[in-house]
């Protein structure tokens, strides 16, 4: 046998380019179910874990999906926008814990989430380093977009604007990060989370002016009388939130029509959510009421249907990839009749072809399952990464 190996080893060596395509073809066509399975029961997890632990969610009727994917793991859609007197509506009822988000801006890539500090509470979410948010302008940030933005305590990070031309004169904020999370493999990792009102003054919702009684520049002015001071449109409006500037900043409006994107409800207990969902199933309800884990179960029974089909195209792939292997092989007894002729004549029967060609056969499988295995380890160890960068995010 170790005689037959050693033949058959000396004949791939010499055909690499055929040994190599015959391996390549084995192992994508093996791989491809095995880092599907892996990928999808981590998908699986992650975005179960998040529901799960998210009892309800209040937003706009509409996609419910969109919903969940914005509210829970800070989705690129952005549902339709409501205003904080649902979040006030929620908290008259006494029957949950309302927690207001709006996730609709980003910073590089990563998205900017306006919350309360009943939000870190709720997820469970501890600094590592430097502090909560206290005042206007502040920010923490988890692990991963800490670390991928290269920043920490005492840097800075400016929100992106919406377009290119922003007409509506709102200018990106530089934001003033105060604390970095620590890690918990969550979207959380992703988020950079400010206070509410942060958030509207991205919007222009929230914003300050100079004080234009000191001001030298007199085209800052427009008219001055008794003390009551009218300002031109060149007044500046600030882009970051500073020590001075702080107490300048003033809300416009009532603040229940203020916008946010959902609401978290976290019910005082089972019977006070199934009430609470009771009061979002009349007609007149201008609310969709939504239990993650549902919507999340929805999403999967697709995903899984999807596999089924792209099961059955691998199968059908592989069965001809063995199809054509058989071929090559054929092919290649044929191209080998001289070789073949003279194994005959120093005294070799049938059998000792088939133990070479099967040798060949054993050596181009034990590489491929190497190979298969090297790559599911990888897959395996880099699978929350892999989803959250094909799947989720």
């Amino acid at each position: 046998m170790i005689d037959n190996l050693y033949l058959a080893w000396q004949y791939v060596r010499f055909n690499r380019a055929k040994y190599w395509t015959l391996v390549a073809c084995i192992t994508l066509v093996a791989f491809l179910p095995i880092a599907l399975e892996l990928l999808l029961d981590e998908s699986e997890k992650q975005l179960l874990s998040r529901a799960v632990t998210t009892p309800l969610v209040i937003g706009a009727k509409g996609s419910s999906l969109d919903l969940v994917m914005n509210s829970l793991y800070f989705g690129d859609e952005v549902p339709e926008i409501i205003t904080m007197g649902a979040a006030q509506d929620v908290a008259e009822t006494s029957l949950a814990l309302p927690i207001p988000v709006y996730v609709r801006f980003r910073a590089r890539g990563h998205p900017i989430v306006g919350t309360t500090v009943d939000y870190f509470d709720f997820r469970g979410l501890d600094v590592a380093d430097g502090r909560m948010i206290a005042v206007l302008g502040d920010c923490v940030l988890g692990a991963t977009a800490a670390q991928r933005l290269g920043v920490g305590v005492g840097d800075g990070v400016v929100s992106s604007p919406e377009t290119v031309f922003d007409l509506a004169g709102v200018y990106p904020l530089r934001m003033n990060i105060v604390g970095v999370l620590e890690r918990t493999h969550t979207s959380d990792d992703l988020g950079i989370f400010v206070d509410l009102k942060t958030a509207w003054i991205m919007q222009g919702l929230v914003h300050g002016h100079q004080d234009l009684t000191t001001v030298e520049d007199q085209q800052l002015i427009l008219t001055e009388e008794e003390g009551n001071v009218v300002g031109s449109p060149k007044v500046f409006e600030f882009t970051e939130i500073t020590q001075e500037n702080l107490d300048s900043f003033h809300f416009h409006g009532d603040e229940a029509a203020a916008p946010i994107t959902a609401v978290i409800a976290v019910p005082v207990d089972e019977k006070s959510g199934t009430i609470l969902r009771g009061r979002y199933l009349t007609p007149e309800a201008v609310h969709q009421i939504i239990v993650p884990k549902e919507v999340i179960d929805g999403l999967l029974t697709n995903i899984f249907r999807i596999k089924n089909v792209l099961d059955a195209v691998i199968l059908v792939v592989g069965l001809a990839t063995v199809l054509a292997m058989i071929l090559v092989f054929a092919l290649s007894l044929r191209l080998r009749r001289r070789e073949i002729d003279t194994i005959f004549r120093i005294g070799c029967g049938r059998a000792t072809i088939t133990r070479l060609l099967a040798a060949e056969i054993g050596i181009i499988v034990v590489s491929s399952a190497v190979l298969i295995g090297a790559l599911a380890a990888a897959v395996a160890r880099y699978d929350h990464a892999l989803v959250r960068m094909l799947f989720i995010r």
